[in-house]
């Protein structure tokens, strides 16, 4: 999905660890102090920058928690290696609806975990989608030049044989071209013997959401413009979904996360993100506030009426609570590291609850009856 990578705030502030407990702070917010439940493997956080892959970034975050869950490694995988293999298909569909389809730079979870299946896995040394020198991402002039070449050809009369070779040499002009083979630790891989290597089977994941316009327990091709690929989602109810990604990270699995971040309550500056109620919308981050009760029709409604949206894709890697007994899912953002917790959030169960557009998973972490 395409995140609005101009609502991030880069303000100074002293990042603590994660671990054990914390305190959220700004200069005019309330203390919160978080205990610690569940804290996962993952690597550090990163910044997507002027970019729209937000997809990719959280996506590959959690495959690498997923690589040290399966194999006891840390490994920084590249992110612009998906980017670099999505890029074209989404050309490709755009041009095969004769431009009447979405172009952008967003796309989803399922996409990166496609490109897995497909092309394999690259670490990040090998390919960082930057030129020599670089050290911030900016695609702001490729995204322009990509959409404007696919426009023009979904214009044409007869569309050339040549349009593929076309959009590959934009992309290897601003990314670089993929590597056919690698040396990692001393041992020749390719793309997919390295993904094989990891132990990452992409056949083994499954994407979920909660919505009451399609039947609970069938799956339905999720209608976000970001859907390209059209993905389908295993459509749960709502408590359900909460009880799936909680046991998931009680059982050592993290998560990825496609959420609405456009509230007011979900503040990067502060390092949570909260559902007040309309009484207390103007008490936040100056007091505790008290938030809305969630449920699937009010989930719904927020859906229908687009003031919940396809806005960011993150990575839940933790569970925590307050000193009241509330619990949050702690993820991993790819806005930098400017925030009080290194560029960690606590997510409340009623931020989640209602904002929640879908999860992605491991099969494994599903308890029997729901594997089944």
């Amino acid at each position: 999905m395409q995140t609005p990578f101009f609502s991030r705030v880069a303000v100074a502030l002293c990042a603590v660890t994660f671990s054990g407990s914390a305190l959220a702070q700004s200069e005019d917010a309330p203390v919160y102090q978080f205990k610690t439940l569940a804290d996962l493997t993952a690597t550090e956080v990163k910044d997507q920058c002027q970019t729209g892959t937000c997809w990719s970034f959280s996506t590959t975050s959690f495959l690498e928690s997923e690589v040290a869950r399966i194999s006891g490694k840390v490994i920084d995988l590249s992110e612009m290696a998906s980017v670099r293999h999505t890029y074209p298909l989404k050309a490709e569909m755009y041009l095969r609806h004769h431009g009447l389809h979405q172009f952008g730079p967003g796309s989803l979870c399922h996409d990166v975990l496609n490109s897995v299946r497909d092309y394999g896995l690259v670490p990040e040394a090998e390919y960082t989608g930057l030129d020599e020198g670089e050290t911030e991402f900016n695609h702001g002039e490729l995204d322009a030049v990509l959409a404007a070449a696919v426009k023009a050809m979904s214009e044409q009369r007869v569309l050339s044989n040549d349009w593929r070779d076309a959009v590959d040499g934009i992309c290897d002009a601003y990314l670089g071209e993929l590597p056919r083979s690698f040396t990692f630790e001393n041992k020749r891989y390719t793309p997919e013997s390295f993904r094989d290597m990891l132990g990452i089977d992409a056949n083994n994941y499954v994407s979920i959401t909660s919505f009451s316009h399609h039947p609970f327990g069938a799956s339905f091709a999720l209608e976000v413009p970001d859907n390209f690929s059209r993905g389908e989602y295993l459509n749960v109810a709502l408590d359900e979904l909460r009880r799936m990604v909680r046991g998931a990270l009680e059982m050592g699995y993290t998560v990825a996360w496609d959420a609405d971040v456009s509230e007011k309550g979900f503040s990067f500056r502060n390092g949570m993100a909260l559902l007040p109620v309309e009484d207390d919308k103007s008490k936040l981050w100056k007091e505790v506030v008290r938030e809305q009760k969630v449920t699937q029709r009010t989930r719904q409604i927020g859906f229908e009426n687009h003031t919940t949206t396809d806005d960011h894709l993150m990575h839940i890697v933790g569970l925590a609570q307050d000193q009241n007994g509330e619990e949050y899912f702690v993820i991993k953002n790819s806005w930098g590291q400017d925030n009080p917790y290194g560029g960690r959030q606590y997510i409340s169960m009623a931020y989640f609850d209602a904002k929640t557009i879908a999860v992605t998973m491991h099969q494994g972490a599903l308890k029997s009856k729901k594997r089944k």
